[in-house]
């Protein structure tokens, strides 16, 4: 019989189990000779978001798979090793490995970090992983994070997120005097510039500062998330957009040291799997926000967008903060000068071909 003729009636099966055989010699033979290494990774994140959290778990199955199980990575939840907030000082100091978290949870050490993840009116998820891949953002946060003893890695994007959870409908600037908001970092203190009174609060602690009046409003992720949180029991009156979170970019953080040390066919699965996470978890918010807004909706949510003079005002003083954080953080403002530009260029193109056809798909 005829090879050719052999591949038509056994199938595509018996030949996508050759390659994977192939595939598998391949990954064997490539890290025969390599010691077996294992890293601890300390998310943030508790297993409850599962889709934030779980994008370390990808990053842990596919190191594991490309090396034929001899680099492992075990992935522990926020609190588990360190507080969620602590991660960046555990890769830091050598407590752990690497770490899954957002960099603007650390802006108290210097403002500069928040450029890693989203600032006020910034880029979307597409425009942030231009800038990072394409558009010199990588090599410009590497320069500070070296500072810290860490390499970082983009991995993963909400998407823009949703502006929270309110008590009471807003319907101008005037309505957000004295309302007591859970938002935090640079969100926070422009909602602050704006009249509000911010609060910190962790996931566990909103729902029942809700419940008992501790705080008017709340902001978390989007639907998907805020949905397992119940907000809609108590406050029914859900806004859009987040405008302080427009494209949320999470990262994997890496002792510089351990980095170093780590064999190259090891680095260059890690960084491939970090690709991989960072692209899949954007396609899963992507995918499971609209279901869950629909379940909302059906729940009786009311759908608001921010009046037009609250996001003229936060938008005005959030390049009015990075204007003056320029004048005494020289981190800021390299990166800053450098983002900005980017930023310019991207709306314009965004606003000829993305917007014009997703703007007409909305008419129709």
């Amino acid at each position: 019989m005829q090879r050719r003729d052999f591949l038509k009636g056994a199938g595509a099966g018996l030949a996508a189990s050759s390659l994977a055989a192939c595939a598998k010699k391949e990954g064997a033979a490539a890290t025969g000779g390599l010691p077996s290494v294992r890293w601890r990774l300390a998310s943030s994140y508790p297993k409850s978001l599962d889709t934030i959290y779980g994008a370390a778990e990808v990053l842990a199955k596919r190191v594991e798979a490309v090396t034929n199980g001899k680099f492992q990575i075990r992935v522990h939840a926020g609190g588990e090793i360190v507080p969620g907030l602590q991660v960046l000082d555990a890769v830091q100091q050598g407590t752990v490995d690497c770490g899954h978290t957002a960099s603007y949870y650390y802006v108290g050490k210097n403002m500069a970090f928040a450029f890693d993840c989203a600032v006020p009116f910034g880029l979307t998820a597409r425009q942030q992983n231009a800038w990072m891949y394409y558009g010199g953002g990588r090599e410009l946060m590497a320069e500070l994070f070296k500072q810290y003893n860490i390499v970082s890695f983009p991995g993963g994007n909400t998407g823009v997120q949703m502006g929270g959870w309110f008590r009471k409908e807003i319907k101008s600037l005037a309505d957000l005097n004295g309302l007591k908001m859970r938002i935090p970092g640079i969100g926070g203190q422009i909602m602050a510039k704006l009249g509000a009174v911010p609060q910190t609060l962790a996931g566990s602690d909103i729902y029942p500062a809700l419940e008992r009046g501790a705080i008017d409003a709340a902001e978390w992720v989007g639907p998907y998330d805020d949905e397992k949180l119940g907000f809609a029991k108590i406050a029914k009156h859900y806004y859009y957009p987040g405008w302080w979170e427009g494209g949320p970019q999470l990262s994997f953080y890496v002792n510089a040291a351990k980095w170093q040390a780590l064999p190259e066919p090891y680095r260059q699965a890690f960084e491939t799997a970090c690709v991989e996470a960072n692209m899949t978890m954007l396609a899963a918010y992507d995918t499971k926000n609209p279901q869950a807004l629909g379940r909302l909706i059906g729940a009786g949510v009311q759908l608001h967008a921010f009046p037009d003079d609250v996001m003229a005002a936060a938008r005005r003083l959030s390049f009015e903060m990075y204007e003056a954080e320029t004048a005494h953080n020289p981190a800021f403002k390299k990166i800053y000068e450098s983002w900005k530009a980017f930023r310019e260029t991207e709306l314009e193109w965004f606003k000829l071909a993305e917007a014009s056809y997703t703007n007409f798909l909305f008419s129709r």
